[in-house]
């Protein structure tokens, strides 16, 4: 099984420390935790009787670490599905919440399997992702990585405020994109000019 402390000690490396950016829809963050997360969980870092910006500014990396393993892998049951497809799926969990778990299910789905995205990992959703991943891991790795590059576009497409975060200022890929393919084949990474014909549109 991956190590999962490895992976979440390597988003709160990717996510960046504190950011307050009126664009974001989660607020504040740091480490990749937002103050709707701290105030979800009742997490007064400051002790000072409520939760607020100074709270989520007071996160220290290992408090991130801790959340992310308890709130975003144990708590959803992660640790249930194929473990080759646990790193990208968690990752996308602490950046989109169940989400993670619907798109797997929309992968699984149009695999075949009677699914509903419901975004529970319960019996049937295990059974499909552990078929899927004995015909073959990284097969299920990519096709997952693929759909969440998609969604991430997507949702730029509907979201003008979001598109910085698929695209940089310089037309290279934003930090979603990468992120998602990070978790998959080199070999089925959008090049430069395919990246740039997809988000064309944002700049007409």
């Amino acid at each position: 099984m991956p190590n999962v402390h490895d992976i979440a000690l390597e988003i709160v490396a990717r996510e960046g420390g504190f950011v307050n950016d009126p664009a974001d829809p989660g607020g504040a963050t740091n480490h990749g935790v937002t103050i709707g997360s701290l105030r979800a969980l009742a997490r007064d870092v400051t002790q000072d009787g409520h939760v607020d910006v100074a709270d989520v500014r007071a996160l220290t990396r290992d408090d991130a670490v801790e959340i992310f393993l308890s709130q975003y892998f144990d708590r959803p049951g992660l640790s249930r599905l194929p473990e080759s497809i646990q790193p990208s799926v968690f990752d996308m969990y602490v950046n989109a919440g169940m989400m993670a778990v619907k798109l797997l299910q929309r992968v699984l789905k149009a695999s075949g399997y009677p699914l509903r995205d419901d975004g529970q990992i319960g019996p049937a959703t295990l059974s499909a992702a552990r078929a899927e991943a004995a015909k073959g891991a990284q097969s299920l790795i990519d096709r997952y990585g693929i759909a969440r590059r998609e969604f991430y576009y997507t949702l730029a497409d509907a979201r003008p405020a979001s598109r910085k975060y698929a695209c940089r200022r310089d037309g290279d890929k934003g930090g979603w994109i990468t992120r998602a393919e990070s978790f998959i084949s080199p070999a089925l990474c959008l090049t430069q000019v395919q990246h740039q014909a997809r988000v064309a549109a944002w700049t007409k």
